[in-house]
């Protein structure tokens, strides 16, 4: 009978639950996982993010270069501008080209880029007819009849270099004026007299400085290609 009873109490005691302690060392295993694995998921959504928006500014950019790349392409010439076709003026890129419009004569346009409230946008006239027209579209603001399209936010500053044959890259219009002057005083020599007057900027550099940018992003343009 006693070795009854005592093999009922090993039984028994042998179907014990868990301890307190061994309660709390589970939990505080499962809170380690679920920390672990949480700074895991977290790390991945921040990297989502990251690329996320990467590939917005990239988007963005891209927008705003092509636009600049069709506007310097089809800039028009500096006789028909009446002075330098692409011109830098602190923050502001000024840009006459030309317009093709579908059932009617060439016209030109005067395009700034401009920044306002840290974003880039684009100005445009309306199409100029005459050359009345287009010296109060250079001497003026953008003013009515003009569109005003936003390219792009969080930006610094622009900076841009133009490039002048015989002088290399620069930013002050006095050398393009020289380059102008010169051409133009080419064209009285007799035998240059039928030459085309050459571009005075042939080539321009555009660096545009974003707040979400360590390094400002550059891109060079052909005038007139």
């Amino acid at each position: 009978m006693k070795r009854t009873v005592r093999s009922e109490r090993r039984r028994r005691s042998g179907g014990r639950g868990f301890t307190l302690i061994e309660l709390m060392v589970a939990i505080a295993i499962l809170a380690v996982i679920a920390v672990l694995s949480w700074r895991g998921l977290d790390q991945i959504i921040r990297g989502r993010q990251t690329i996320t928006n990467a590939m917005e500014d990239e988007r963005v950019f891209a927008q705003l270069f092509d636009q600049m790349r069709i506007d310097v392409r089809q800039a028009a010439s500096d006789d028909e501008a009446g002075q330098a076709a692409v011109s830098v003026s602190g923050n502001v890129l000024q840009v006459v080209r030309q317009l093709m419009l579908p059932g009617t004569a060439p016209r030109l346009q005067v395009v700034r880029y401009r920044i306002s409230n840290g974003r880039v946008i684009r100005y445009a006239s309306p199409p100029l007819g005459n050359a009345g027209d287009l010296r109060r579209a250079l001497r003026g603001g953008e003013g009515d009849g003009w569109s005003a399209v936003p390219l792009m936010g969080g930006v610094g500053a622009i900076n841009a270099r133009l490039y002048v044959p015989k002088v290399g890259w620069t930013t002050q219009m006095g050398d393009v004026q020289s380059a102008i002057t010169e051409a133009d005083n080419n064209l009285k020599v007799p035998q240059l007299g039928s030459a085309p007057l050459p571009r005075s900027v042939t080539g321009l550099e555009v660096s545009i400085g974003a707040t979400s940018l360590a390094r400002p992003v550059t891109r060079v343009f052909l005038v007139g290609e």
